[in-house]
């Protein structure tokens, strides 16, 4: 990510009405994203959807379209036979990357926060485009025929179908921005709460005394830190006005955790759970055994060492 500060615009952006042009027709999350990201840096742009090569080449910006990457004069496009450049973690660049390349660390106003949207939600929009897969089947016999809903899926959805009319796609993809904008809005937020946080949780875990129970004054991001210490084993946090104890798991995108919650507290709630427990105030036990829920914070460390010795 390149150091942003907010003075690095090209100069023909900074002027008034600028014009941000992308491809018409069909639109997908890259496209989408990528004026999204735009419209952020550059609130009073405006967009035309078009292939005309005349005004590809007068507009400002050009997204996903015109075949040139070139940040100076704010090309971004990468269906050049030589595409626009390939990340380290081998997920090339498209329009979203390129732009977010460009504008997301002054966007964010920090580097680590910019890296957090990148890592979420840009790297995954623009595999998806290039037709890289970064889903793994699941096991044989579950859940055949269903596939992760993703937000590619999500711009979908907004694309008119071929029973609407065609003069609608201009308004749809508008109103698929607003929808974009938004969420590049709440990662960037997501962000700032992660690196904030993470400072905490490290800080909690470097001073507790037993390193398998970590107790959180606030429900801080802690999934992604505490994943790369090897110690610890649940976390105790409070949420929605009852305290939870959570499972700590090595990736925590897959649901394989590090110890599980006893298996006869799995499904069980509030006197039944208390009744075998002996903890006054329980709530609730997941199935699956990952989580397990305490009317009070005494209570929820109370389950966590009782399933720490189990």
């Amino acid at each position: 990510m390149e150091q942003g500060t907010g003075l690095c615009y090209s100069v023909s952006m900074r002027k008034e009405h600028s014009i941000i042009v992308t491809h018409d027709g069909k639109f997908h999350a890259d496209d989408v994203f990528a004026v999204a990201t735009l419209l952020l840096v550059f609130p009073g742009a405006t967009v035309t959807r078009t292939r005309d090569e005349g005004l590809i080449k007068g507009a400002d910006a050009a997204v996903d379209v015109g075949g040139i990457y070139d940040e100076e004069t704010n090309r971004f496009d990468h269906h050049q036979k030589e595409g626009a450049g390939v990340r380290e973690n081998g997920i090339p660049f498209a329009a979203f990357g390129l732009v977010w390349k460009r504008f997301g660390e002054a966007l964010s106003k920090d580097r680590k926060v910019a890296y957090h949207v990148e890592e979420t939600l840009v790297s995954p929009i623009d595999a998806n485009d290039n037709g890289v897969d970064l889903e793994t089947p699941g096991p044989v016999g579950i859940g055949a025929g269903v596939f992760t809903y993703t937000i590619v899926d999500a711009i979908r959805a907004f694309d008119p179908t071929w029973l609407e009319e065609d003069h609608a796609s201009d308004a749809a993809f508008a109103e698929a921005t607003l929808f974009a904008k938004r969420i590049i809005e709440r990662e960037i937020k997501r962000g700032e709460g992660k690196k904030k946080g993470e400072e905490k949780v490290i800080e909690l875990y470097e001073h507790a005394k037993d390193k398998r129970l970590i107790v959180l004054p606030h429900a801080y991001s802690w999934k992604d830190t505490l994943c790369k210490f090897p110690l610890p084993l649940f976390v105790v946090h409070p949420q929605n006005g009852t305290w939870r104890v959570c499972a700590v798991r090595d990736n925590p995108h897959v649901f394989v955790n590090r110890k599980d919650l006893p298996a006869e507290w799995a499904g069980l709630r509030d006197r039944e759970l208390s009744r075998l427990t002996g903890v006054e105030g329980s709530v609730f036990c997941h199935r699956n055994r990952f989580m397990a829920v305490a009317e009070s914070k005494e209570g929820a460390i109370a389950l966590a060492n009782l399933a720490l010795e189990a």
